[in-house]
């Protein structure tokens, strides 16, 4: 076992990464995690301890984050805030840390955290636009109705069992969970889907968004999508949306350590001078 130091201190980091190039946040046998790294770059710096890190939220394959929060614990003489300046001369360019803090040894980076926000983000328009791809869904068929997807939305407010939006495969004794808030907005041909929530469960996101996609094509009805998740009709969930689409856009908790312009809302909002939009979805009776 490792003796602990009485100069053993905790930091808290917060931390961007480009999902694309990874195989998710969490260390993997075969594949490259957001962890592996960053705890790489870590050793390097506080070689006296071994490293560990541990993050609010575990990102899958492809998934961006703008606002990961991770904590690890080091012994060595690096003041807290120029660990990200450090890390960020060790780290590749699609892995940077906004801001790194002292925080209490008893303070934990996923059980402390009070809520985490995603935000999904459509291109609405006809044609593809290179400069959208690593970032945002292609939906050029139809207009979505952005209108109905926020009204699916918001009936899933509050703690329910979401087993329909839950993937194989999961360690979770339930699927119980609470959410927060929800938003739709749309700006042209581009559209962000945010939710918030205590916790997430594995997949959660991105086989909600592909049903939500259905609602704003109007092949699937709004009373049609709450049904599916409040009879937990898994088998009916059949497809999930990309991953490039979505970002872990923050973790919150009781107090604040970050500041607001390195921690929160860290991925720009996408906008396009004009709007290029498909048709509209057909009309059928909601």
């Amino acid at each position: 076992m490792f003796a602990e130091s009485p100069d053993r201190r905790r930091i808290a980091l917060s931390l961007q990464y480009e999902g694309s190039h990874f195989c998710g946040w969490q260390r993997q046998r075969n594949g490259r995690s957001v962890q592996a790294v960053l705890e790489a770059a870590i050793a390097e710096l506080d070689p006296l301890r071994p490293i560990q890190t541990f993050a609010a939220g575990r990102t899958d394959a492809g998934v961006h984050a703008a606002g990961q929060v991770v904590h690890f614990d080091c012994q060595g003489p690096i003041p807290a805030r120029k660990w990200a300046p450090a890390l960020n001369g060790r780290l590749p360019n699609t892995i940077r840390v906004r801001e790194s803090v002292a925080v209490p040894l008893d303070w934990h980076a996923c059980y402390c955290a009070t809520y985490r926000r995603y935000r999904y983000t459509i291109h609405n328009g006809r044609r593809p636009n290179l400069f959208l791809t690593p970032w945002a869904w292609h939906r050029y068929q139809m207009r979505l109705d952005a209108i109905r997807m926020d009204a699916a939305l918001q009936g899933m407010l509050g703690l329910h069992d979401f087993s329909a939006f839950m993937r194989a495969g999961s360690r979770r004794a339930n699927a119980l969970t609470t959410v927060q808030e929800v938003l739709v907005d749309r700006q042209g041909d581009m559209i962000r889907v945010e939710i918030q929530a205590s916790g997430f469960l594995y997949g959660m996101v991105r086989l909600l968004m592909a049903q939500l996609i259905a609602v704003g094509e109007h092949r699937l009805s709004v009373s049609g999508f709450e049904q599916r998740w409040r009879e937990r009709r898994r088998h009916e969930v059949r497809e999930a949306a990309p991953a490039h689409g979505l970002c872990l856009l923050r973790a919150g908790y009781e107090q604040e350590m970050f500041t607001k312009a390195g921690w929160y809302d860290c991925q720009p909002w996408f906008f396009l001078a004009e709007d290029d939009p498909p048709p509209d979805p057909p009309i059928v009776p909601e």
